[in-house]
């Protein structure tokens, strides 16, 4: 069982879990920009929001307890390896998905004036 977090902890805990989501949107919209707008110079800008993110969760879990237990450790373990992957994995998608629309469009046929 998880031991409840102490009082002392609770700005603590609420900082680094708003810091979870600041930081977590940052890294993707970031990485959404910079993928957009072919922009890989903004690229370490969002890989530095992801080791804020890090830090954020590491702190989140160590105020909240969650290290004491092998079964949070490995959910804070997945959850900061999904918040890496899923944006590229969710570009790769787009890309994929307006590819393949693109492919079945009929071309277009130029009437001579």
């Amino acid at each position: 069982m998880i031991e409840p977090v102490a009082l002392a902890n609770f700005f603590t805990v609420f900082f680094s879990a708003a810091m979870v989501i600041m930081t977590g949107a940052l890294y993707a919209l970031l990485f959404a920009y910079s993928r957009i707008k072919g922009a890989p110079r903004l690229m370490p800008l969002a890989y530095l929001a992801y080791l804020g993110l890090f830090a954020s969760v590491m702190t989140l879990a160590n105020a909240a307890n969650l290290f004491h237990s092998t079964f949070w450790s490995v959910i804070v373990g997945l959850m900061l390896l999904g918040y890496l992957v899923a944006p590229q994995a969710i570009w790769q998608l787009c890309v994929g998905t307006h590819a393949l629309e693109e492919s079945a469009r009929p071309a277009k046929i130029s009437q001579p004036s």
